[in-house]
């Protein structure tokens, strides 16, 4: 499978994030401390510096928080997918992540409600995007 875009360099504390997205589900960090919900994967706690971890499942669902449309000069690797919708996910957990918005551009707006999908863009990394759902 050939990928030209680049791809995430997992640590060891993200490790579980990318091999739960390989098996479609979409985990975070619960702190075991202080039960601090925490995404992106860190190696410590941001609330209270805590090492241990638990990792949740999310139900993959939320809004658009903010997003912005790129139509022309993305980065050398992108210049193929204009227009293309990076945004900010509100995951219904409360947590936010930076993804894509699959759909049209002129459908996305923000407090969208959209779900996770899963792009298997090589053998060894499956990228979390989000679709609305209703369009």
């Amino acid at each position: 499978m050939s990928y030209d875009k680049p791809l995430p360099k997992p640590e060891p504390w993200s490790e579980p994030f990318w091999d739960g997205t390989q098996e479609e589900r979409l985990l975070f960090q619960v702190c075991e401390d202080c039960d601090a919900s925490v995404f992106y994967p860190k190696r410590y706690c941001p609330e209270c510096g805590g090492e241990d971890f638990e990792w949740e499942e999310a139900d993959g669902t939320g809004t658009v928080y903010t997003f912005s449309t790129i139509y022309k000069y993305p980065p050398s690797a992108f210049k193929d997918d204009t227009p293309y919708t990076p945004a900010i996910i509100e995951l219904d957990e409360g947590l936010r992540m930076m993804s894509v918005v699959t759909n049209d551009p002129e459908e996305v707006e923000c407090d969208a409600a959209v779900e996770v999908t899963f792009d298997h863009v090589t053998d060894e990394f499956t990228l979390p995007k989000f679709e609305l759902v209703d369009a």
